[in-house]
């Protein structure tokens, strides 16, 4: 991280200031009204923003809570102990990163002067933009949607080691100085660069949740969809399952679980994902883009395609391609 933009965030806060003079705990006023300690937005954010920053609270042992938006840690120097729902600890060095959903209960171990996290407080709105830039449907980025939003079965946050990923870093300094400098005008700049982070993430899937052997059936999820997005055209269960050492029946039960679909279904919806790309962006004919994805019964797939879609994939091109055209010039007169 630019020395400058480290050695602001690395400042005592006037919270740690107190903890250091001899208080024991958080000031839970600071983060919340409520009874149970879940941490408010409002707390936080003035009005009007969708995200906002803060250094990790150091020194001291924070508390099991929740939070009402979704948080992403980012850990700039040194390390931080992390408890997720009371059972799974995951620690954060250098260059990792920690998403957390509004379900997710989160407690810290005290973190030491030179052990320096940004909290990105984060409403959900501000994903809108963001996940409107990962163009391309897959079955990775809606994995990373769901999570993020809640409405995933899966675990709710997602540790990803991402230490030796340059734009990463690049992407999360240009928002943390952003943020710092508190500029107007930039919620369009914001967004984007999240957008732009995500792009990233959704290609380096094989560092999330990758904390320990207790990850194992998160990871072997993941391996699948990371086999289904490089072979949807003639991947199958019995080579995958293979590959991971597992038997058939262990990987789709699993799939079902943590994605509500098994094998069979991720591979459809990403031939289907595909073909739905190729017709908006290619002139290529649907006989080639069949070809493309692997679909040898062309009138399985159309049937299939119009129970996604809800209309032929002429009719779909038509409709993705009608807004790019100019709009005819006004008559004179």
């Amino acid at each position: 991280m630019n020395a400058e933009l480290l050695a602001r965030l690395r400042q005592i806060t006037e919270e740690e200031k107190a903890i250091l003079a001899g208080a024991d705990t958080v000031d839970r006023g600071r983060y919340t009204s409520r009874k149970d300690f879940v941490i408010d937005s409002a707390k936080l954010l003035e009005k009007g923003k969708l995200v906002e920053i803060r250094p990790h609270t150091r020194f001291v042992h924070f508390p099991r809570h929740r939070h009402n938006y979704v948080e992403l840690i980012y850990m700039c120097s040194g390390t931080t102990t992390h408890i997720i729902n009371g059972a799974d600890t995951v620690t954060l060095e250098t260059g990792d990163l920690l998403f957390l959903n509004q379900a997710v209960y989160h407690e810290i171990l005290p973190a030491a002067r030179d052990d320096v996290a940004v909290n990105f407080i984060i409403l959900p709105q501000f994903f809108d933009r963001s996940f409107a830039m990962l163009e391309q449907e897959n079955v990775l980025r809606d994995f990373l949607v769901s999570t993020l939003s809640g409405e995933s079965a899966f675990a709710g946050w997602l540790h990803i080691r991402a230490h030796d990923i340059l734009p990463v870093h690049n992407l999360l300094e240009n928002m943390i100085w952003t943020l710092l400098e508190d500029k107007r005008g930039v919620n369009v700049l914001n967004e984007t660069t999240m957008g732009l982070l995500l792009l990233n993430l959704s290609q380096f899937a094989e560092d999330i949740n990758r904390s320990g052997p207790d990850r194992r059936d998160e990871n072997t999820v993941f391996s699948v969809l990371r086999y289904i997005e490089a072979h949807y055209k003639d991947g199958t269960l019995a080579d995958i399952a293979a590959r991971l050492h597992q038997p058939p029946y262990a990987v789709s039960r699993l799939l079902s679980c943590h994605t509500g679909q098994n094998f069979r279904q991720l591979l459809q919806q990403r031939k289907l994902q595909q073909a739905a790309y190729l017709l908006s962006h290619t002139p290529l004919p649907v006989e080639a883009i069949l070809e493309n994805i692997g679909y040898e019964n062309s009138s399985y797939f159309y049937r299939r395609f119009r129970e996604r879609y809800g209309c032929s994939p002429a009719d779909y091109r038509r409709q993705q391609t009608a807004p790019r055209l100019k709009p005819d010039k006004p008559e004179k007169g």
